[in-house]
């Protein structure tokens, strides 16, 4: 994962007290939807900054990185369905899974503050609607990632 999307640093949060800095790599995305790295990076940043007060720093000086694999992205699985009396069936909700692995290192102690492999997140949405889900499955990954971070300490 070479390059960075943003670095940033910890103002506070669950973190170690050491860890005052931070790089988001971009994640490796191993799925035919290319868009993903682009929304995946852009939603951990903003959650980052947002709960967990960062700001900017280079990756080379950054006490810790946030990195990850997009291993897995389900946009249509039916959930709902509704049936006819002519035999018919319809599918009344859907769900985006995107399953990814993630990390925080703390690049001076060369160990994982936080890691979690093979995560599912998902959002529901109504048919036609797959942007909402995609939307709902990034806030449920934005929200593990902070919440696991915070949970360390």
């Amino acid at each position: 994962m070479a390059g960075a999307v943003g670095c940033y640093g910890f103002a506070g949060g669950g973190l170690p007290p050491a860890i005052r800095t931070v790089a988001l790599l971009p994640f490796e995305n191993q799925t035919a939807e290319p868009t993903l790295t682009q929304e995946v990076g852009n939603s951990v940043r903003e959650a980052l900054e947002r709960r967990l007060g960062l700001r900017q720093a280079s990756t080379n000086q950054a006490d810790a990185l946030v990195r990850g694999v997009i291993l897995r992205y389900e946009p249509d699985l039916p959930v709902q369905y509704t049936g006819g009396d002519d035999r018919t069936v319809s599918v009344t909700r859907r769900l985006v899974q995107i399953t990814v692995s993630v990390e925080i290192l703390d690049q001076k102690q060369d160990k994982a503050i936080w890691q979690r492999s093979g995560l599912l997140v998902q959002g529901d949405y109504d048919p036609g609607q797959e942007r909402q889900g995609r939307e709902r499955a990034l806030e449920d990954l934005v929200t593990n990632i902070v919440e696991g971070a915070q949970s360390q300490w």
